[in-house]
């Protein structure tokens, strides 16, 4: 890593830990991961990722008691520093808690009303990014908000068009569910895999285990067995006068394991 882009990760982290939630603060980020080759990209990014998931769980638990024009300010900028840095699943995330604090407060704030063709929009990139159980979520409120806005206005020339879009959500409404089962199905089926090898594993390893052992004692034994023969015929040898015991002492040290 280069020392002008460790100093412009410097600087990038002092503007977060300051607060400095605006466009300056976005473009030193953009200026960041513009490296010269993927693996430093790559480098940047991790580190970039993790700083961020750390600060913005402290921003969020900092902005509780703000406004909710300045709360969704700054969650729209953590937004797009997430996108910056290629965090996807957290910039999903929190633009799902943005769309979801809108329509809250959009009662008693109607600006804050969260049509249904941002929810459908939101829907498709969950989808895209196979976040399937947040596309069915999405696709539902896209469909409610959508069946709600007829209720209040009836349709009129343009029925043809909205209904056809309430087809387009309910068909990737559709896609949504099925991934998700067909999802939970292959983790379904990892985990029975990786149990079953498991098993076969414990099944196997004593088996292998035992198999070691006893060929193992056996070899000992033997080996002892044949030690112990030359330690007696060598005992023998005692019976000779020029056989002294520093001798004997050291045969056996020879043989006895």
């Amino acid at each position: 890593m280069s020392d002008i882009m460790a100093d412009q990760i410097s600087l990038f982290r002092a503007q977060i830990t300051n607060r400095k939630f605006d466009d300056e603060t976005l473009r030193i980020l953009d200026s960041v991961l513009v490296a010269k080759d993927l693996r430093s990209l790559l480098e940047v990014q991790l580190q970039l990722k993790e700083f961020l998931r750390c600060e913005s769980l402290r921003i969020i638990r900092e902005i509780i008691e703000k406004a909710v024009d300045q709360k969704l300010l700054i969650i729209d900028f953590l937004v797009r520093a997430f996108a910056l840095s290629g965090d996807v699943e957290s910039c999903l995330a929190l633009r799902y808690e943005a769309l979801v604090m809108r329509e809250m407060k959009s009662s008693s704030n109607p600006w804050l009303h969260v049509s249904y063709g941002e929810w459908f929009t939101f829907a498709e990139h969950c989808l895209d990014n196979r976040f399937y159980t947040i596309a069915i979520k999405a696709s539902e409120k896209a469909l409610s908000c959508i069946q709600m806005e007829t209720v209040i206005q009836p349709l009129t020339n343009d029925h043809i068009e909205v209904e056809q879009f309430i087809k387009k959500i309910k068909r990737l409404n559709n896609v949504a569910v099925t991934s998700a089962a067909s999802q939970s199905v292959q983790a379904q089926a990892a985990a029975y895999l990786k149990k079953k090898t498991l098993g076969l594993k414990r099944n196997t390893s004593p088996i292998i285990k035992e198999k070691a052992l006893s060929a193992s004692t056996l070899f000992r034994c033997g080996i002892r067995k044949r030690n112990k023969r030359k330690l007696q015929a060598h005992c023998s040898l005692l019976k000779s006068p020029a056989l002294n015991v520093e001798v004997y002492s050291t045969l056996v040290h020879s043989f006895v394991l």
